[in-house]
C-alpha cells in the first residue's frame, strides 16, 4: 500500500462530468480495483479546474491504467473531461 497524490487538470466546465463518473457505481468498482477508496481525501480548486485526491493505492499498475486511457472503463471519460494528470508518491517526513 503506498500514499499517493493524483493531481489532474480538467477540461473547462468538465468537473460535474468527471465527479458524476467518480461517485457512480461504474467509477467507484473501478476505483476499488486500485486502492481503498475509504481512504481517499479528495479536493478542487476554486474554479473547478484542478483536482486532487490523496489515495491508499494497493495496485499501481491499475492507477496507471485508470489514468492514461488504457482501462476501457475510465478511457471514454477522461477523454472527454482530462486535459493532463500527475502522480505523487508521498512519503512521511
Amino acid at each position: 500500500m503506498k500514499d499517493i497524490l493524483v493531481v489532474g487538470k480538467l477540461k473547462e466546465g468538465k468537473f460535474e462530468k468527471m465527479m458524476g463518473f467518480m461517485q457512480s457505481d461504474e467509477g467507484m468498482a473501478e476505483r476499488k480495483k486500485i486502492a481503498d477508496v475509504s481512504k481517499t481525501i479528495a479536493s478542487v480548486s476554486p474554479d473547478k479546474s484542478t483536482i486532487m485526491f490523496k489515495i491508499v493505492v494497493h495496485d499501481m499498475a491499475a492507477l496507471h491504467s485508470f489514468m492514461d486511457g488504457s482501462n476501457p472503463v475510465s478511457k471514454p471519460v477522461w477523454d472527454e473531461v482530462m486535459e493532463s494528470y500527475e502522480i505523487f508518491e508521498l512519503g512521511k517526513v
